[in-house]
């Protein structure tokens, strides 16, 4: 019989480098790794920094109808010009600026913590509970959201206020995370430390806390940055129809009054170009920073880094 032998792979150890990198390096060369991460929270970052240090530069009461005078263009004095009402335009967004994150943030919380409850109950129990949740969820995503809202939005325009406006989109934004997070607690229930933690004695909310949650919470961070995202671009489709919060100047509903006065037509750039471009950095900024988290939250996507 002839000889064979078997060539063992030679294990590579860390260079020293690696292994004496310190908490600050490995987060600096995690950075450059992931560039659209850091991108996105900068983006974020000046955002919030316009709505909280803005207070300080300009007067939010300069914000309010007859504060200034009108259909004015930019200057030394009103930097990005006034509109027909009135209003301090830079005032307006760093007033407005914030009521539309808050919408965002608190919308996409509730809905991602409904969707999150529903999809661990549905995922991990399974049986009847399971096609309830299921066949309710199904259902829901088959008829259009936006025209619900629209729908809802016509019928109580008067009393729509910035948290009425929040609740209203989140009363929809549970029903994709609930069914992406029920796919993922498919996948782990099963797996051996589940197991063990049943034959153990845990109650079933135990194991969802203490063995399931903990290893979604990547997932969920990506998944809230995205109900973010769909909270925010429904409140502007909302409110560029004039189905927002009618006395409070959020970014869509300085979008929708300088339509609703011609402002495109009339030449008033300044009017409606600061907020579209305000929506186009959080929604980018928004979409870069989940595409960061989507790395993390991504065993394919780590190991391809």
């Amino acid at each position: 019989m002839a000889n064979t032998s078997v060539n063992f792979p030679t294990p590579t150890l860390a260079s020293p480098h690696a292994r004496d990198r310190t908490a600050p390096q490995a987060l600096l060369a995690y950075c450059r790794r992931n560039p659209q991460l850091v991108i996105g929270a900068a983006m974020l970052l000046g955002l919030v920094l316009v709505g909280v240090l803005g207070p300080f530069f300009v007067d939010p009461k300069q914000a309010q109808p007859l504060s200034a005078p009108t259909a004015q263009p930019p200057s030394r004095q009103y930097p990005l010009g006034t509109d027909d009402y009135g209003r301090n335009l830079l005032a307006v967004m760093v007033t407005g600026l914030p009521l539309t994150l808050r919408i965002g943030f608190l919308a996409g919380a509730l809905g991602l913590l409904v969707g999150t409850f529903l999809g661990f109950v549905s995922g991990y129990l399974g049986g009847p509970v399971d096609a309830v949740i299921r066949t309710l969820v199904d259902t829901s995503l088959t008829v259009p959201g936006l025209l619900i809202l629209i729908t809802i939005a016509a019928s109580i325009k008067g009393f729509i206020s910035v948290n009425i406006m929040a609740l209203l989109i989140a009363s929809l934004a549970w029903r994709q995370p609930s069914r992406t997070v029920r796919a993922q607690v498919l996948t782990l229930r099963d797996r051996g430390y589940v197991q063990v933690a049943r034959r153990s004695g845990l109650s079933t909310p135990e194991i969802i806390v203490k063995e399931l949650l903990p290893n979604l919470l990547p997932f969920l961070a990506a998944s809230f940055v995205g109900a973010v995202s769909y909270a925010i671009l429904a409140s502007i489709g909302l409110e560029a129809l004039g189905l927002g919060p009618q006395n409070d100047p959020t970014l869509g509903m300085t979008v929708y009054w300088a339509i609703s006065f011609s402002a495109p037509l009339r030449g008033l750039w300044w009017w409606w170009l600061p907020p579209i471009v305000a929506v186009v950095i959080l929604i980018l900024g928004l979409l870069l920073l989940t595409m960061g988290l989507d790395e993390i939250a991504n065993p394919r996507l780590r190991r391809a880094a």
